[in-house]
């Protein structure tokens, strides 16, 4: 069986970055039997300058979109394509922007427990914060979180009051950022080749097919 690895550069308050995990969740499904893929989710953060206890979050929006207006459209559109593929957006029930740092650091965590650990925790974060309008800057929202995971709660809440792997978590980031990614979500397959944005189920089925069948083209040859 062909095996495909996939780097998934992404911040959990990204709407398309939501998006964009599901519809990888079906490509992947489409060609299971075919192709294993190994997914990894890396860092990026869209407003790293936030403070720790983030800001509100409509205000916060509306200034960076140009008006309430154009919130509104965008979460019109947004909650359209969500129900399409099984997303429930809730988006008044967003009240605080956080700083996603913390959160970032627990996706990087649940990584010792396996890819699969580590994905439930990115489609936890998604849920909580694009869903049920949960603060995921917040510890306790973190705790309840890594506890559904599987993850042992009391050395996850043992990290989060420490500075344990802030730098690194910085410093992945900046090195998407040096690699050219200016938005996300951005899934980079076998660190080759780059697929920009919430692209369809159907482009990303194509893009797993297409790059394994030249893997075995150049296993080949």
């Amino acid at each position: 069986m062909d095996h495909v690895n996939i780097d998934v550069v992404s911040d959990v308050v990204c709407p398309w970055c939501y998006l964009g995990k599901v519809r990888l969740d079906q490509a992947i499904a489409n060609v299971a039997g075919d192709i294993h893929v190994t997914v990894n989710w890396r860092p990026y953060q869209l407003n790293p300058d936030l403070p720790p206890e983030g800001v509100d979050h409509k205000a916060h929006l509306a200034a960076k979109l140009g008006g309430e207006a154009a919130v509104d459209r965008a979460h019109e559109m947004l909650t359209g394509l969500g129900r399409e593929d099984g997303i429930t957006f809730d988006f008044a029930a967003v009240k605080v922007s956080p700083n996603t740092l913390d959160a970032h650091r627990l996706v990087r965590w649940a990584l010792t427990e396996g890819p699969d650990a580590q994905s439930t925790v990115a489609t936890l974060l998604f849920k909580a914060n694009f869903e049920e309008g949960r603060n995921v800057g917040d510890h306790a929202v973190l705790l309840d979180i890594a506890h559904k995971a599987g993850l042992d709660r009391a050395v996850i809440a043992a990290l989060l009051a420490s500075d344990a792997d802030k730098d690194a978590v910085s410093e992945e980031i900046e090195m998407a950022r040096g690699m050219g990614v200016t938005g996300v979500p951005c899934f980079i397959i076998d660190s080759k080749y780059a697929v920009m944005g919430a692209q369809s189920v159907e482009a990303l089925t194509d893009a797993l097919r297409d790059i394994a069948k030249m893997k075995d083209s150049a296993q080949i040859n």
